[in-house]
């Protein structure tokens, strides 16, 4: 069983910053493919952000550039900076895994984005005002 809790999410203005943090709890057997989705308001859920087992990354074009994913093994944590906020950004935040060995980050960002991973966070939402 795998715990996900993410956090970070807030209002911030078009132009801005913010970052989100994803904890990460429970039994990964040292391989695990973690992921960011997220879904605004009355749209479909989508794959953003993706770091594999072998810190490979995979970003979707609307995000690339502006995002960036990355993990911090010693504190089991999945973070996404995310600069040059646009108001099409706002959405909320889906942190997932998945333990399928030898899982690539591509693999990940293209998974069905309600049940290609095998765990899910409850989300955070980011709001961007312009």
């Amino acid at each position: 069983q795998v715990n996900l809790v993410e956090s970070g999410g807030g209002s911030v203005q078009a132009g801005g910053s913010l970052t989100l943090s994803c904890a990460v709890s429970g039994d990964t057997y040292g391989s695990v493919a973690l992921a960011w989705f997220r879904q605004p308001s009355e749209k479909e859920r989508e794959g953003i952000a993706a770091i594999d087992s072998d810190g490979r990354t995979a970003y979707a074009d609307s995000v690339k550039g502006r995002f960036t994913i990355s993990q911090d093994n010693a504190k089991n944590t999945l973070y996404l900076q995310m600069n040059s906020l646009k108001p099409e950004d706002t959405a909320i935040y889906y942190c997932a895994a998945d333990l399928a060995i030898g899982m690539t980050a591509d693999q990940a960002l293209g998974a069905d984005p309600y049940y290609g991973m095998d765990y899910w966070g409850k989300g955070t939402l980011v709001t961007i005002s312009s």
